[in-house]
């Protein structure tokens, strides 16, 4: 006999289910469309559920052509009186529309998309989107979202309309009916959320939040769904970030470090300056996670020169008190041989014996250093990638730092830490992450903060200018030169495969999507990964024109990403003795190089770099007792891109450009994704959204503790939902 509420709980199991099939079972979907949807990245159903709307035209708060504003975006709904197609010039193609109301004429100009005359007719009732101008007599809108107004695929019944990521092949009216196809597919879903919590934060279901943020029929219930949606994405998140790192050392025993041990005391006498309270408080804070009975997860953000590497050396201290060993792993070799100089005399004082391996360390000198670590003479290591090789084998690892953290991806960190049973783990970055940015990457972690340089004397300047405007920035630099001081000048040239990436990029974009990049600039350049296609021919090109042209009275040289480390160290070798003038570079200068007498920095196409990279770039001058100054080029026209580089020219806090930043960025777009796990982020912006992180956090610490195999009945759902996720991002990912 058929018990009651098991057809209904059937039907909940079908459509939880239904999530993870192919997006081809969705009705409408067609294997054409499929491709077209593929290239969005939409496989799954559940993938065109998530693929949420830009943003929305509210046609209840039109204006009219008379009330709407000059140099404001607004939506204006009106007839179509005439449509016409013009060629002004070869390859150039426009649309030009005479929009009507009861109040006046608005002229709409649609630049390369002929495809308007098939689909639009006099006589039509459309509504346009876009910034309001006024020229020629008569206000105008160029390349607007342009909506029929109607019922079907080709409109829309409701007063707001969503605005869907679309392409040339799946419009945004199609994209409309897709999604509400599978809407209606999935209808009666699981929640994944425990009702407790959504009790405790007011939140909707998901799929009244999935509804609402689709198809509002007010704004209001589109920022509450998107508000249920983001602290869903959160809360997995932390929960993966918590349980990876749990994963990390279960079934292990950590070492509860000794903190106040010969060493560490002799450490703190041996410093030839007194820490200030922010060191003081960071100090404290890694010595006690250390102290602690689970593994340290520690991560020091630090802008630059503030004393991250101080900070740490207590660390290191504290693990030989402890009978441990130690890693210091740095990205490069410069910055590793320039922690093993400064860090040196501070360890022979307090009685730590350490050793330098990096790929150069020759093969004599490298297997007596690796004798003294495996048989437990050394009790720190100072390196590079070469510490990851497979026959550096300590004889007891409690303490692995990873420096510039996000220089090397996980599998990396994830070897060095498997050198040893449980060791504590010490993460440093000069990159200024915002908390909230912090928490959403790396949840898993303990944070402290330095924000303030105790020793900087020099100050320095950033200026920018547009490309008409560089000679300003290149007499600087001659002038600078007279003085006998040194010049950077970065040009981010990239080759033919980066070139066509971008291409592909943008290819297929629609105008909606055109107008969002003016709103929100792009950012192609966020780390040395992004410069992977140097293109050494133009590189060679422009390092010769400037010195044919521009810096004839010196030496200029060259340093690019393709050049072996070998090379590349004495190419900055030659340009710290002074023997070199003027370091061209196409790659980023690497964190540490301290070079005193650089003094001017020029960043050619300084638009396409983010805030935090630009400002880990302009600190490499000013390092000495001599003033620096940075001057910032850009190409672009737009004013969004503009402001954003001026932010450089009114703040020095790296912390606060970083926040500022991400302010402008679209939402989820969250250090380009490249961290693991913030794929998944896709409607977090981690500046309006802090209260919602820190309340996910809290939240996720809060299961772990009471439920750390999520094995609760409250929490099944929410752990099979995490797990096809996390497994989703992983394995396209690894495609």
């Amino acid at each position: 006999m058929t018990q009651p509420g098991s057809t209904y709980t059937l039907d909940r199991m079908a459509a939880t289910l239904a999530l993870d099939e192919p997006v081809t079972r969705v009705r409408l979907v067609s294997p054409a469309r499929a491709r077209a949807l593929e290239a969005l990245g939409i496989r799954t159903v559940r993938d065109l559920v998530a693929h949420y709307p830009r943003r929305y035209i509210d046609l209840s708060s039109k204006e009219t052509v008379a009330s709407a504003r000059i140099g404001e975006q607004c939506t204006i709904e009106g007839a179509i009186h005439d449509i016409k197609l013009k060629r002004p010039r070869p390859k150039l193609s426009l649309v030009e529309i005479g929009l009507v109301d009861e109040t006046g004429v608005l002229m709409v100009t649609a630049f390369r998309q002929p495809w308007l005359m098939d689909s639009l007719k006099a006589g039509m009732r459309i509504a346009v989107a876009g910034k309001l101008e006024f020229d020629y007599g008569f206000k105008r809108m160029t390349n607007p979202f342009i909506e029929v107004v109607g019922e079907g695929v080709g409109g829309a019944a409701g007063m707001i309309i969503p605005v869907h990521p679309a392409t040339e092949k799946v419009s945004t009216a199609w994209m409309r009916r897709l999604v509400g196809n599978a809407l209606a597919q999935t209808c009666g879903a699981h929640d994944p959320l425990p009702l407790s919590l959504r009790a405790k934060y007011r939140l909707m279901s998901r799929q009244t939040a999935l509804s609402c943020i689709h198809f509002p029929q007010a704004m209001g219930e589109a920022a509450e769904a998107r508000r249920r949606l983001a602290y869903e994405e959160l809360l997995m998140l932390e929960l993966f970030l918590m349980r990876e790192a749990a994963a990390r050392t279960a079934g292990r025993q950590p070492v509860q470090h000794v903190t106040d041990g010969p060493r560490v005391r002799a450490l703190a006498a041996a410093l030839p300056f007194t820490l200030t309270d922010e060191q003081a408080a960071a100090r404290d804070d890694v010595l006690r996670e250390m102290a602690a009975p689970h593994a340290a997860n520690h991560l020091i953000l630090g802008d630059v020169g503030t004393g991250k590497t101080v900070v740490a050396a207590f660390a290191l201290a504290a693990a030989a008190d402890s009978g441990g060993q130690a890693f210091l792993m740095a990205p490069t070799e410069v910055l590793a041989r320039q922690h093993a100089a400064s860090l040196g005399p501070l360890f022979e004082a307090a009685g730590v014996a350490y050793g330098v391996l990096t790929g150069s360390t020759a093969p004599g000198e490298r297997a007596a250093v690796l004798e003294r670590f495996a048989d437990g003479a050394a009790d720190v290591l100072i390196g590079t990638h070469a510490l990851l090789e497979d026959d550096v084998s300590p004889a007891n690892l409690t303490l692995a730092v990873i420096d510039e953290q996000q220089r090397f991806g996980v599998e990396q960190r994830s070897c060095l830490l498997g050198k040893g049973a449980a060791p504590d783990a010490l993460f440093l970055t000069a990159t200024p992450i915002p908390r909230s940015l912090a928490l959403a990457l790396f949840g898993d972690l303990t944070l402290s903060y330095l924000k303030h340089r105790p020793h900087d004397t020099a100050r320095r300047t950033t200026k920018v200018y547009a490309k008409q405007q560089r000679g300003h920035a290149y007499d600087a630099a001659l002038a600078a030169l007279a003085r006998g001081e040194q010049v950077y000048v970065v040009c981010p040239l990239v080759g033919k495969d980066a070139g066509e990436r971008d291409a592909k990029a943008v290819h297929g974009r629609s105008v909606e999507e055109d107008a969002d990049e003016a709103l929100h600039p792009a950012v192609s350049i966020e780390d040395d990964a992004d410069l992977a296609g140097d293109d050494v021919a133009a590189a060679t090109r422009e390092a010769q024109m400037l010195q044919q042209s521009t810096f004839v009275d010196y030496t200029v040289e060259l340093l690019h990403g393709k050049m072996g480390s070998a090379e590349k160290k004495q190419v900055m070798e030659r340009f710290r003795s002074g023997e070199t003038q003027v370091l061209v570079a196409t790659t980023v200068i690497e964190v540490g190089v301290d070079v005193p007498n650089a003094t001017v920095m020029i960043v050619e196409d300084a638009d396409r770099f983010g805030l935090s990279q630009l400002h880990q770039l302009r600190g490499r001058v000013g390092r000495g007792e001599k003033p620096g100054a940075a001057f910032l080029i850009s190409a672009s026209k737009s004013d969004a891109a503009l402001a954003r580089l001026q932010a450089m020219e009114t703040t020095d806090d790296g912390f606060e450009l970083a926040a500022f930043d991400l302010s402008l960025r679209r939402e989820g777009d969250i250090l380009g994704n490249r961290q693991s796990g913030a794929s998944v982020l896709k409607l977090v912006n981690v500046v309006r959204d802090g209260r919602i992180i820190e309340a996910a956090h809290a939240d996720a610490r809060a299961i772990v503790a009471a439920d750390p195999q999520l094995e609760a009945p409250e929490h099944r759902a929410l752990a099979r939902e995490m797990r096809i996720v996390f497994e989703g991002e992983r394995a396209q990912a690894g495609g």
